[in-house]
């Protein structure tokens, strides 16, 4: 089921499961409301490789910072937002942080707007690597996509970490959620890496520990999601009105009988043949960009400094 739900977003994966997650063996969630922001962090913690078949994702720590503020454009709530961000980057770079020299790697392209939070947040990030008198060591690379420069986004991450040598990657880019009501609305910070691409189906190399030889630190925010999705998240409404016609109430009651990956399927079946797997943005999708660069980049700052 959850390769049919496509998503970044561990949290969605664990809600695919029936019963809105229930206990999924090594796998732990737990919350926190933040009255302050009006929202949540969510953490889902990934012990064993039994928990990470289950949820289709690395061992490791997922946060989720969510908040109905994302993306608006005050800047009290993105002060709020940006020290919220920066306590939990402190929570994953640990006792690492004294003397931490950090690669900020800005993924995804800068010229189609929803995928280009990695390298508009890279440009806001205060880089220090060049200043003798900085206490802090923060380096920052927008390497491009593979389409303009024909290598992949690690390989040159690779290269330069192999001349830099620093202690820790942040990477940053754009993911595809399963539910639209998290768009723009959600950040997750991962201490397991990254594969970019991975939400839309165009896999690409891994940034990880393991590929790159630092720890590698994740942070996305879910800007699209497939045309398909679209429509699963409105179809408990379109089974109603179809149950409510004489005409469609067999319809109706046959596809309520569905599982929720079973009705996925069906909607993709209608849709994709003739659309091609299409994804879908906000039409604010710009000012969204903006407000959450500015968020993510603060947080970084804060986090570092």
């Amino acid at each position: 089921m959850n390769e049919l739900l496509r998503t970044d977003l561990a949290l969605e994966e664990k809600e695919s499961f029936e019963g809105d997650g229930g206990e999924i063996s090594g796998v732990k969630l737990t919350e926190n409301e933040k009255d302050d922001i009006n929202g949540r962090v969510t953490v889902v913690d990934i012990f064993n490789k039994k928990g990470a078949k289950s949820m289709n994702k690395p061992v490791g720590k997922y946060i989720t910072l969510e908040s109905d503020y994302m993306g608006v454009d005050d800047s009290e709530y993105i002060e709020k937002l940006q020290k919220e961000l920066a306590d939990i980057i402190g929570e994953l770079i640990g006792n690492m942080k004294k003397g931490i020299s950090v690669l900020v790697v800005g993924l995804g392209n800068r010229d189609v707007t929803s995928d280009s939070l990695g390298p508009r947040t890279t440009e806001k990030v205060h880089i220090t690597r060049h200043l003798e008198e900085s206490e802090s060591n923060v380096s920052g690379i927008i390497p491009g996509v593979m389409a303009f420069t024909g290598i992949e986004s690690a390989q040159i991450v690779k290269g330069v970490i192999d001349e830099i040598k620093p202690n820790l990657v942040i990477a940053i880019d754009a993911l595809a959620a399963r539910s639209v009501l998290r768009l723009g609305k959600t950040i997750q910070l991962t201490n397991t890496g990254i594969q970019p691409g991975s939400g839309v189906g165009n896999h690409r190399n891994s940034l990880t520990e393991a590929s790159l030889g630092v720890p590698v630190i994740a942070i996305g925010v879910p800007t699209v999601v497939t045309a398909a999705a679209l429509v699963y998240d409105t179809s408990e409404a379109f089974i109603e009105a179809l149950k409510s016609s004489a005409y469609s109430s067999t319809i109706g009651e046959s596809v309520e009988k569905l599982s929720n990956a079973q009705r996925y399927e069906l909607i993709r079946d209608i849709i994709e043949p003739k659309l091609g797997p299409m994804f879908v943005t906000p039409k604010d999708i710009d000012e969204k960009i903006r407000v959450l660069s500015e968020i993510v980049s603060g947080g970084i700052n804060i986090a570092l400094a």
